[in-house]
């Protein structure tokens, strides 16, 4: 019997993730997808959306002016009350660690239906770093039936809070599948600064920053670092897609505001971003997701955090952990940009985060969870 599974997500690094697993499970002749969006970001989710070719079958359109993380939660919940009620899954899926994901997870253990949790087992050790993104995923765990565990890293913490050993199954990462898919179609860029700016000579630098634990005097070291280092090294240009946050952007114009070699821009469909990547020779960010997506492209990336929850790059040498003082920022960059032996080494490092195959397996798991067929091989 087909097994009706209920996708819900609602921001952008969800929806590249769970993207091509909706496409695989669209294929499976076993299981029947119904994909809910809350829409906790909207135009960045619907850029996802049409890139994907997706069109979700129920639309919470939760989003509003200044909500609060309260509001988010209690919207998710009330708002998939009905739908779950009205589509009778068998299984609901989340992602990751978003407000939608948590609250996603309740509202389903509300109604007994059991949740399986994509990219289960990432932990930081600190409740507030990244926050709130730590305790989601922590409470998305408890009550999870299926944990879908990126890595062996993300597993053996799953099993060292007392998981069911056999709830965990260790797929890959979903993002490498959808980097993929991506890279696979062609995209030029439009005439404009970020084009003109590409085809200059001399290296070229990524920047993101938007997380909340950065807001404030962290953000402005941060910043002060990327000045430093575009007057020290006068061939490098940093390309900036600015978060749409007027906290973020405020800091952004008292510091870099009005350098030549900075080429702002606003956030970036994710086809064009992943294009734009691939075409830089250093990445610096906060974000999560280009931690595991950079290793891909052979892109050494500076992490400008103090945790990660994605621990298995920075053990495999291409990506390091550098903080958000000017300083160690500072000495971590130059030293990549004129030393060979230190780029070649986090270049060339092994991505630990999968091999375009996670959807595959993830179906595997979930066919094994409903007796449909043999547990499959874990990701190594």
């Amino acid at each position: 019997m087909t097994k009706r599974l209920m996708f819900v997500f609602g921001t952008r690094p969800e929806a590249i993730k769970m993207a091509p697993l909706v496409k695989a499970c669209e294929a499976h002749e076993a299981f029947d997808p119904v994909v809910v969006v809350t829409a906790q970001h909207r135009e960045m989710l619907d850029q996802v959306l049409a890139l994907f070719q997706i069109q979700p079958n129920y639309d919470l359109n939760i989003m509003k002016p200044g909500q609060s993380l309260t509001d988010i939660t209690c919207a998710v919940i009330r708002g998939l009350e009905g739908v779950i009620g009205e589509v009778q899954p068998d299984m609901v899926l989340v992602h990751g660690d978003t407000t939608t994901t948590f609250a996603g997870a309740l509202a389903a253990y509300y109604q007994g239906v059991p949740v399986a949790h994509v990219e289960a087992g990432l932990r930081s050790g600190n409740m507030y770093a990244p926050f709130p993104e730590e305790g989601n995923r922590r409470l998305t765990a408890v009550l999870s039936a299926v944990h879908l565990a990126p890595t062996a890293g993300a597993r053996h913490a799953l099993l060292a809070e007392g998981v069911v050993e056999d709830q965990v199954y260790t797929t890959g990462n979903t993002v490498i599948d959808a980097l993929n898919t991506t890279l696979d179609r062609p995209y030029n860029f439009p005439d404009g600064p970020v084009k003109k700016a590409l085809a200059r000579p001399g290296r070229k630098l990524l920047l993101t920053a938007h997380r909340r634990e950065n807001l404030g005097e962290p953000m402005h070291r941060i910043f002060a670092a990327l000045v430093r280092l575009l007057d020290d090294f006068p061939d490098t240009t940093l390309f900036f897609p600015m978060h749409k946050n007027p906290k973020v952007r405020a800091v952004v114009e008292e510091v870099l505001g009005g350098h030549d070699r900075v080429v702002f821009m606003e956030p970036l469909d994710y086809q064009p971003f992943v294009h734009l990547m691939n075409q830089m020779d250093l990445i610096l960010t906060d974000s999560g997701g280009l931690q595991e997506e950079a290793p891909s492209l052979g892109k050494p990336v500076l992490v400008l955090r103090d945790t990660t929850e994605r621990p298995e790059a920075v053990e495999a040498g291409t990506v390091r952990l550098v903080g958000t003082h000017e300083g160690p920022i500072y000495v971590a960059a130059a030293e990549l940009l004129t030393d060979p032996a230190a780029y070649a080494a986090m270049k060339q490092a092994v991505n630990p985060y999968g091999d375009g195959a996670a959807c595959d397996r993830i179906l595997q798991a979930l066919g094994h969870h409903f007796g449909l067929n043999d547990r499959p091989a874990p990701w190594a």
